[in-house]
């Protein structure tokens, strides 16, 4: 028989004096541990059934709100959130993309949807179905390339997993494997999944945490400018008074550019080409070749830093 999932995804979480914006959804549990994590957050809940009851609800200023998520959208508006928490948020959705996605709207571009899903690797649920069983006709289970693929069709950039185990019976495990039953990372003993889905990749969040949307969309609309040799003149000036005004350095420029940008080479050649006296322009050539991700794209930079020498 399948067991209640065990409530861990605070296990993602560092506890935090910021006051930040956190949605739980139905899992209200989390609710008085988020409290005591984070002091001076702003705690929201949905649930089908409103406010519950119990004293481990008191005072831990919670904004309230009865609705079911699966039946209407939530009424938020869009980027409110840091953190939307909800386990097992997609196991009785008629259409999950469409829940997984819309909750994406909710989150900030820095935020994560925290959530967990039961796996239909697991031996207990593979025995049932070798017995001609089946006891979760309601439910939704999913496998985990499955999850990860419905998470990155909706709108997630980065997805980490954490196992909740429950052991099988070596006799069961066995025979699974000896059925051709894979059991990379321990997946058939794995029950649940924990899952953490952050809405940018690890290094674009911390860049989008440093300043506004509004900068950031500046930001990013001069650099495909220069890019694509807009007005390249003008736009290279507008793009250092602002580097300027806002405070940027090296290491920030050469990563929003990193992310930002389809073609390096012909950016950083257009900007070079109207930077004279901007000794930054190779300050961000060496943290980009720093930083590369491949060997390919660190020659590319190496390239580049010859060519800012040479001249």
């Amino acid at each position: 028989m399948a067991e209640k999932i065990k409530a861990e995804l605070l296990s993602f979480l560092k506890g935090s004096e910021l006051p930040l914006s956190i949605l739980v959804v139905e899992s209200v549990g989390y609710l008085p541990a988020l409290r005591r994590l984070f002091p001076r957050a702003a705690l929201y809940a949905v649930t089908a059934t409103g406010q519950p009851e119990g004293p481990e609800y008191a005072g831990l200023s919670v904004h309230w709100t009865a609705l079911d998520y699966l039946a209407a959208p939530l009424p938020f508006a869009p980027e409110t959130f840091d953190y939307i928490l909800s386990d097992l948020l997609l196991e009785q959705a008629g259409n999950p993309q469409d829940i997984a996605a819309g909750f994406s709207c909710y989150i900030k571009q820095t935020g994560a949807l925290l959530t967990s899903f039961r796996n239909i690797r697991h031996w207990s649920v593979l025995e049932e179905l070798r017995d001609g069983h089946y006891y979760r006709v309601c439910a939704r289970l999913f496998a985990k390339p499955e999850f990860e693929k419905l998470l990155y069709a909706s709108y997630y950039k980065a997805v980490r997993m954490r196992a909740q185990r429950r052991a099988a019976p070596p006799e069961v495990l066995a025979r699974l494997q000896e059925a051709a039953f894979e059991n990379t990372h321990d997946d058939l003993e794995t029950e649940f999944w924990l899952v953490y889905a952050a809405r940018s990749m690890p290094e674009l969040s911390l860049l989008k945490s440093f300043y506004t949307q509004a900068q950031r969309e500046t930001l990013s609309r001069l650099l495909h400018r220069i890019e694509y040799g807009v007005d390249t003149a003008r736009q290279v000036a507008a793009f250092w008074a602002f580097y300027d005004a806002a405070g940027l350095f090296p290491a920030y420029a050469a990563n929003f550019v990193r992310e930002s940008v389809f073609h390096p080479r012909r950016f950083y050649r257009h900007l070079r080409a109207f930077s004279a006296g901007r000794g930054e322009v190779r300050e961000m050539l060496s943290e980009a070749c720093a930083s590369a991700r491949s060997e390919e794209e660190r020659a590319l930079f190496a390239a580049l830093l010859r060519e800012e020498d040479a001249i």
